[in-house]
């Protein structure tokens, strides 16, 4: 079972100082919490990827490879990148130089965003997301295993006998989770594919998350990976702690009540009790996050929001002490008591290198050049 925190970059007021960081505190903020993460055992580091205020993180490769850099067992995962703007060959590059870097210590989750503008922002229009998702991931999907691609699509110009570079490390691309909150398509994209299934259930009821979650399970085992129960599921969460109950709620409660996204909304005691929002000790979270896979089964990833709301980084780096030393050992073990055996782990590189029969050389060299774009299946793949 695979702990950690996501963060979606946003630079947000404190509302009990008035104080708003800049964007390179706040950037400065994620590498930190970042680091800590690692440092009090948590396994992911995950980032999002926003290209307007008050958001700062528009290039999570940037990000991740200078976290890579500052780390040594951390996973670096996106929270999500999203399929429907970028181009799937830029994506298929930028990943595999992210995994080269970061010695294989990278999964990214597609997703189609929540904003809407972000389609004309970058040439294409919200009404085709879904068809963009999916008509972007299978030509990703084809970059990253095939050593020449030819493709022709409707939402991009076609490639001819097209290699994307570097090629995936040890000839294994990157594990993809496939993120949504409420496409029965993208489930049923994930479950295709044999990839895993993220639901950010923060905003959801656990019903609706268990709806969502069931559809995928079903899926995966129609299309012949596996039984259901060894589907790949992560889920968001969202904690605020302290020692005490009550001390927890008196702090986190003006951030709640000015939060972007949901403040100025129901009140906080609503939505704790409708969404997996917890907010009191290290054990009422433990109590609360035990019980999420009685509503969805055994699931390999969870996430946690740590950081919004203007919350002050020495505030977030308390919280991650409490979530890595209280909460996950305890979280690990409750896990693990009842899990079946068949039900696998989330994948990391080496396991899917290990279940390729092991690491291949996957260099392509291939004369060519810059102005005549010669193509490896006109020139000679050699290896």
């Amino acid at each position: 079972m695979q702990f950690g925190i996501f963060t979606v970059g946003d630079v947000t007021t404190d509302p009990t100082t008035g104080r708003t960081p800049t964007e390179a505190e706040r950037i400065q903020a994620m590498v930190t919490i970042a680091r800590h993460a690692e440092e009090v055992g948590l396994d992911v580091f995950a980032t999002g990827e926003h290209h307007n205020p008050p958001f700062v993180p528009s290039s999570p490769t940037t990000m991740l490879g200078y976290i890579a850099a500052k780390t040594e067992r951390l996973l670096l995962s996106t929270s999500t990148t999203l399929i429907t703007t970028n181009d799937p060959v830029k994506i298929a590059e930028d990943y595999a130089m992210l995994q080269h870097l970061a010695d294989g210590r990278v999964d990214l989750m597609m997703g189609r965003g929540n904003t809407g503008p972000v389609y004309p922002w970058f040439g294409q229009d919200i009404r085709n997301g879904i068809s963009l998702a999916i008509e972007n991931y299978a030509l990703l999907h084809r970059l990253w295993r095939e050593d020449v691609v030819s493709w022709e699509g409707k939402f991009r110009t076609p490639l001819q006998s097209f290699t994307s570079t570097p090629r995936p490390l040890d000839g294994v691309p990157p594990f993809v989770w496939h993120g949504s909150i409420r496409s029965p398509e993208i489930a049923e994209q994930a479950a295709y594919y044999g990839d895993g299934f993220f639901h950010n259930n923060i905003f959801w009821p656990i019903e609706h998350t268990q709806q969502m979650v069931d559809l995928y399970r079903r899926r995966f085992e129609h299309y012949g990976h596996g039984s259901a129960d060894q589907a790949i599921v992560g889920l968001g969460g969202q904690v605020f702690m302290r020692a005490n109950s009550q001390d927890a709620k008196r702090e986190f409660r003006p951030y709640f009540d000015n939060a972007p996204v949901y403040g100025h909304g129901p009140s906080m005691e609503d939505f704790t009790a409708q969404t997996p929002l917890t907010v009191g000790s290290p054990q009422e979270v433990i109590d609360r996050y035990a019980t999420m896979r009685e509503h969805v089964g055994d699931y390999q990833r969870q996430l946690f929001l740590m950081d919004h709301a203007g919350l002050p980084l020495t505030t977030v780096l308390e919280q991650l002490d409490l979530l890595g030393g209280e909460v996950v050992p305890v979280l690990r073990k409750e896990l693990a008591v009842g899990r079946p055996a068949h039900v696998p782990d989330a994948p990391t590189h080496a396991s899917l290198v290990a279940k390729a029969g092991g690491a291949q050389e996957a260099t392509v060299y291939a004369a060519g050049d810059d102005v005549t774009g010669a193509s490896p299946e006109v020139a000679t793949v050699t290896r």
